[in-house]
C-alpha cells in the first residue's frame, strides 16, 4: 500500500514538473532533489517595484507520500523579512490547513500561492513583521547567503551565475566610487596646496612691500636730518 502511494506521488510530481517547465511560474523556479522527488527546492526572485527586488529567496517544499491527496510543508531558508527561516509556513496550501487543500492543485498552484502571500502583509504563523527598508537590506544580503548554501548551488547553477555577476558588478561599482572619492580628495588636496602656495607668496610680497616702505622711510628720515 505504501509503495503504491509513493509511486502515485512520484508519478504526479513528475507530471507537475513537466507542466512547470512548459509553463513556468513568474518569479519562481523549483527543482526536485535528485535523490528524493518528495523534496523540492524553490527560488523566489524578488519582483520589480517590491521590497524584495534584487533578492533571491531559497526555500523548500516537502511533499507527503500521500500527495496529491495530502498537502505539503513549505519552508523558507533565505532570510527575507516576511517569513521566519526553517519554520513551517501556515498557508492554505500547506499541511497546516489540510481541510482547505485541493488535490487538483499542482506545484505551479503552490508556488503561485506562495509568491502571492509573500507580497502581501497578512500575518500568519511563521510570518514576521519588518519594514520595507529591512526587506531591501535582506534582498541585497540574500545574494551572498545563497552562494554559501550547497543545495542552492547544486540545483540552481543559472542563479549562481547571475548572483556572481551581480556581486562582481557591485564590487566594481564600489571600487569606482572609492576611486572617484579618492580623486575628489586629491583635487581638494591640490586646491588646498595651491591656496597655501598663493597665500605664502602673498605674505612674502606683502613683506617685501613693507620692507621697501621701511627703507624708503628711513632714507627720507636720514635725508631730512642731514638738511
Amino acid at each position: 500500500m505504501a509503495k503504491t502511494k509513493v509511486t502515485g506521488a512520484t508519478s504526479r510530481l513528475k507530471q507537475d514538473y513537466l507542466r512547470l517547465k512548459n509553463d513556468p511560474v513568474p518569479y519562481v523556479t523549483a527543482e526536485p532533489v535528485p535523490s528524493n522527488i518528495l523534496e523540492w527546492h524553490y527560488v523566489v526572485k524578488g519582483p520589480e517595484k517590491s521590497p524584495y527586488e534584487g533578492g533571491y529567496y531559497h526555500g523548500k517544499i516537502i511533499f507527503p507520500r500521500e500527495f496529491p491527496f495530502k498537502p505539503p510543508s513549505i519552508y523558507m531558508i533565505t532570510p527575507n523579512g516576511r517569513f521566519k527561516t526553517n519554520t513551517k509556513l501556515c498557508l492554505s496550501i500547506t499541511d497546516f490547513h489540510p481541510d482547505t487543500w485541493n488535490p487538483a492543485w499542482s506545484i505551479s498552484t503552490i508556488l503561485t500561492g506562495l509568491l502571492s502571500f509573500m507580497l502581501e502583509k497578512t500575518p500568519t504563523l511563521g510570518s514576521i513583521e519588518t519594514s520595507d527598508n529591512q526587506k531591501r537590506c535582506l534582498a541585497a544580503e540574500s545574494l551572498e547567503i545563497n552562494l554559501k548554501n550547497k543545495m542552492f548551488c547544486e540545483l540552481f547553477p543559472e542563479y549562481v551565475e547571475e548572483i556572481e555577476k551581480l556581486l562582481k558588478e557591485r564590487q566594481e561599482a564600489i571600487l569606482q566610487l572609492d576611486s572617484a572619492n579618492m580623486s575628489d580628495s586629491e583635487v581638494m588636496a591640490e586646491q588646498q596646496s595651491n591656496m597655501h602656495f598663493i597665500m605664502t607668496n602673498l605674505f612674502v610680497l606683502v613683506g617685501f612691500v613693507f620692507l621697501a616702505c621701511m627703507v624708503k622711510y628711513v632714507l627720507i628720515s636720514i635725508s631730512n636730518d642731514i638738511q
